[in-house]
């Protein structure tokens, strides 16, 4: 029996509206209207984690996630685990990573140790860990005479553990950087339960970030191919809202969308 695919919303794109508990518990009511039923906790003000929790059960939002960095893995992993409790998600994503000293076999290896223990340790607190990428991790290291060379988001999944490190990726930036999301999709194939989704489209030359299915990114064949890969959760995002200059539109606009489509 096939499984529905959940249409959540990356509460970051809202994030200038998150400041407070009135904003949070405003925004996530309009977030209800739009049509999502579900976020993915990322980008807001100050607020304990149990108490976002209850604002957001209160609208009728369940969080299905966070983005917590890597620097909070590092100083504080116990925190983590206690807010992803909190929050009652049952997923966490470390969101970037800065990948400028990361150019060798010997950095990847030692990174995905780190990584491998983190995802053993929320594994057994019944957690799932993730990486989100941006667009740095599609350059390559190893380069020799302008030929060959290792991408560092390939070197990140070939040396973690598939039990211990899923990818969430970020469809968008995976075509920034000049790859196919549908193939990324195939490649992780049963490490991807979860994507983010929006688009690219060109504004006085210049690439920008546009609503799922506004911009030039081939969605039926990304969709497909995440359906094949066992994706679950399709997490909308919108970093910037340059043509509509109001992120609750834009995220109306990606929910029709996504709905025409046939997501749901």
């Amino acid at each position: 029996m096939a499984v529905k695919p959940i249409i959540s919303a990356q509460l970051y794109t809202l994030r200038d509206f998150l400041k407070t508990p009135a904003d949070i518990a405003k925004t996530l009511a309009r977030v209800k209207r739009i049509g999502y039923d579900s976020a993915q906790i990322s980008g807001f003000g100050p607020i304990e984690a149990s108490e976002l929790r209850r604002i957001m059960l209160a609208a009728g939002v369940e969080p299905i996630g966070a983005h917590i960095g890597v620097d909070q893995f590092r100083s504080d992993f116990a925190s983590v685990i206690s807010d992803c409790h909190k929050w009652g998600v049952g997923y966490v994503a470390i969101p970037w990573l800065d990948c400028s000293k990361l150019k060798s076999v010997e950095a990847w290896k030692t990174l995905a140790k780190e990584f491998n223990a983190y995802g053993k340790a929320c594994a057994r607190e019944g957690i799932v860990l993730q990486y989100h990428n941006h667009m740095s991790e599609f350059e390559k290291f190893g380069v020799k005479n302008g030929k060959g060379g290792t991408m560092f988001l390939e070197a990140l999944f070939r040396y973690t553990d598939p039990r211990y490190l899923q990818a969430e990726l970020d469809l968008a930036w995976v075509a920034r950087g000049n790859q196919s999301p549908a193939a990324w999709a195939l490649k992780m194939k049963g490490r991807l339960d979860q994507v983010h989704v929006k688009d690219w489209g060109v504004l006085n030359n210049e690439p920008i970030w546009r609503a799922v299915g506004e911009g030039g990114i081939d969605w039926p064949t990304v969709f497909k191919a995440c359906k094949a890969a066992g994706t679950r959760y399709y997490i909308v995002e919108q970093d910037s809202c340059p043509i509509t200059g109001d992120p609750f539109l834009s995220l109306s606009v990606s929910r029709k969308n996504v709905k025409a489509l046939g997501l749901g």
